[in-house]
C-alpha cells in the first residue's frame, strides 16, 4: 500500500456446517462495512460471468468432482485484489483444508495483508443435525427459516412474500451425517492449526443466531488487534 499501512486483518470463520458461519458472516460483514467472501458466491459469479475459471469449475462439478484447491485458491485471489476488499474482508468457506490455509496465507502476503484471525463456532453434534434438517429456504426471496427453531407463521410460505418453502437436496439426515463426517476428518484439523499461531477466536455457537451476533461483535472487535487466542 501507498501509506505502507496494511489493510484490516481478515477474518475466516471456521465450523461445522449448520455452526451458522454464514449468516454470522454475513451480520458480521454489514457491522463492519467489509465485504463477506462465500466460495459458493464466487463458484456462481465465475459461472455466471463464464471465465476461464468458472468454465473449468462448472465442468469438475458436472462430472461430479471436487473443484480442486488450485481453482478455488485462484478464485480466492481474485477475489481480494478488488479494491471493495481494502478495509478487510471475512471469508466464509474458505479454507477448508490445511493446504487451503496455507495457500491463503501466500495470498494474503502477495496482497498486502496480514495472515487471518480464525472465528471458531462451537455447536454440539445433535444440534447441528437439527438445524441442518430442519432448514428451508424461501424460493423467491432466500430467507432461511427453521421448521423446529425458527418456523414460518404459515407453514412451507415466507414470512416475506409467501413464497414456497423448500429444502436443499443435501440437507436429508444421512447426508448430513456424512457431511459431519467429512467436516471432522479435513476441515476440523483447521481449528488447531489457527490455534497453534495464536489467531484463534472459539465462541459458543449453541445460542440464538442474534444472540451471538450481539455478543460476536464485540469479542471480534477486542481481538482483531491482538490477534491472540480467546475463548468465548
Amino acid at each position: 500500500m501507498a501509506s505502507g499501512r496494511k489493510p484490516a486483518r481478515p477474518l475466516v470463520f471456521l465450523g461445522a456446517p449448520g455452526a451458522g458461519k454464514g449468516t454470522q458472516a454475513r451480520a458480521l460483514a454489514q457491522h463492519r462495512g467489509v465485504p463477506q467472501i462465500a466460495t459458493g458466491d464466487m463458484f456462481r459469479d465465475h459461472v455466471a460471468r463464464n471465465t476461464p475459471l468458472g468454465q473449468q469449475a462448472k465442468a469438475i462439478v458436472e462430472r461430479g468432482e471436487l473443484v480442486s484447491d488450485e481453482i478455488v485458491s485462484a478464485m480466492v485471489a481474485e477475489r481480494i485484489r478488488q479494491p471493495d476488499r481494502a478495509g478487510g474482508f471475512i471469508l466464509d468457506g474458505f479454507p477448508r483444508t490445511r493446504t487451503q490455509a496455507e495457500r491463503l496465507d501466500e495470498i494474503l502476503a502477495e496482497a498486502g495483508f496480514s495472515s487471518a484471525l480464525a472465528i471458531n463456532l462451537q455447536v454440539g453434534y445433535d444440534n447441528l443435525i437439527r438445524r441442518i434438517c430442519g432448514r428451508r429456504t424461501c424460493s423467491v426471496c432466500g430467507e432461511i427459516y427453521n421448521i423446529f427453531d425458527r418456523p414460518p407463521r404459515v407453514q412451507g410460505r415466507c414470512d416475506r412474500d409467501g413464497g414456497e418453502l423448500t429444502a436443499r437436496a443435501d440437507d436429508r439426515e444421512e447426508v448430513v451425517r456424512k457431511r459431519l463426517d467429512t467436516y471432522e476428518q479435513q476441515t476440523k484439523p483447521l481449528v488447531e492449526f489457527y490455534r497453534q499461531r495464536g489467531a484463534l477466536l472459539e465462541v459458543d455457537g449453541e445460542q440464538a443466531p442474534e444472540e451471538l451476533t450481539r455478543r460476536l461483535i464485540p469479542l471480534v472487535e477486542s481481538a482483531v488487534g491482538a490477534g491472540v487466542e480467546r475463548r468465548a
